[in-house]
């Protein structure tokens, strides 16, 4: 159960930071002068957010056997 905890908070803080980076990310992106490698590295952070998000929700989600 604990753990359950532990990795619906961690969750909800991925969820928020990947928010945070799309903001930043179209924020960047508006600049005509925007620095595009930063852009990358933002989308390639968020990337990595989507999936360790996805990893956490399957454990959190149980498989159901058909």
């Amino acid at each position: 159960m604990h753990d359950l905890v532990e990795l619906e908070a961690e969750l909800s803080r991925l969820k928020q930071e990947h928010r945070d980076l799309d903001m930043a990310i179209e924020a960047l992106e508006q600049i005509i002068t925007g620095d595009q490698l930063q852009v990358q590295r933002l989308k390639k952070r968020k990337l990595s957010l989507k999936d360790r998000i996805m990893q956490i929700e399957d454990q959190i989600t149980p498989d159901i056997i058909a």
